[in-house]
C-alpha cells in the first residue's frame, strides 16, 4: 500500500511526501508536503482526493480530511478516479498504446478499465467494471498490458504501479468543475451490504 500527498503551485509540484505500509499517517504526510513546498495551510485553494476504487477505509479518511479542510478554509474540492490518475501518469511518462488499469476489488475480482495512451494523453476505451481473476490472467497471457497497485503476488505478469498525488494534482489543475466536499464519495462497483449482527445470547444464571 502506498499513500502520497502533493502540493501543486504555479504550474508545478512544489512539495510532496509518500509513505508505504498499512499505517501511513495522513496528517503527517500533509504536513511534510506543505513544509516542502513551502506553503501554509491557509494558502490552499483546492484540495483533491483520489476516490478509488481502492481501500475503502483509506479513501473515506482522505474524504474526511477534505471535508474538514473545506469547512475550515472554504477551499474548493474535487475527486478523481484512481484508475484515471494512473492512466494519465503512464501517458505523462511516455507510454503509448492500449493499457488496462486494474485495482484489487477483493473476493477474487478486480476493478478494471481500459485506456488508449497517445501523445501524453489517456483516453478511456473501456469503462470501469468488475473482472474475475481468471479473466485477468487470460488477458495477461494474451499479451495485454495490465497495470495496477500491489500486483507482484496476485497477478504475475502485471505491472505493479501506484497512482501518485503529484499526477492527481496535475489533473486537477486543468479542472473547473468543483464540488462541495460533502459530495465526494468513494468509487465502488459492488453494492455495499451490511448485515446487522444478532443480539448476544444471554444464558439465564
Amino acid at each position: 500500500m502506498c499513500r502520497s500527498v502533493a502540493v501543486f503551485r504555479g504550474g508545478a509540484v512544489t512539495g510532496q511526501a509518500e509513505e508505504t505500509g498499512l499505517r501511513a499517517g495522513a496528517i503527517g504526510l500533509i504536513e511534510a508536503a506543505l513544509a516542502g513546498a513551502p506553503v501554509d495551510r491557509k494558502e490552499i485553494a483546492c484540495i483533491a482526493v483520489g476516490l478509488g476504487p481502492g481501500s475503502n477505509t483509506g479513501i473515506r479518511a482522505a474524504i474526511a480530511v477534505a471535508q474538514g479542510w473545506q469547512l475550515a478554509t472554504s477551499c474548493r474540492a474535487l475527486g478523481i478516479s484512481s484508475v484515471e490518475t494512473l492512466a494519465w501518469q503512464l501517458a505523462a511518462e511516455g507510454s503509448e498504446g492500449d493499457v488496462w488499469i486494474a485495482v484489487d476489488a477483493q473476493r477474487g475480482e478486480f476493478s478494471l478499465a481500459g485506456f488508449k495512451l497517445e501523445n501524453a494523453v489517456a483516453r478511456e476505451t473501456s469503462p470501469l467494471r468488475l473482472a474475475s481473476q481468471d479473466e485477468m490472467a487470460e488477458m495477461i497471457g494474451a499479451g495485454k498490458r495490465v497495470v495496477g497497485p500491489s500486483f507482484a503476488e496476485r497477478l504475475p505478469g502485471a505491472e505493479d504501479r501506484f497512482p501518485t498525488a503529484a499526477q492527481l494534482a496535475r489533473l486537477v489543475a486543468s479542472q473547473t468543475s468543483f464540488l462541495e466536499a460533502c459530495e465526494l464519495v468513494p468509487i465502488h462497483l459492488r453494492a455495499t451490504n451490511f448485515v446487522k449482527a444478532p443480539l448476544p445470547r444471554i444464558t439465564p444464571g
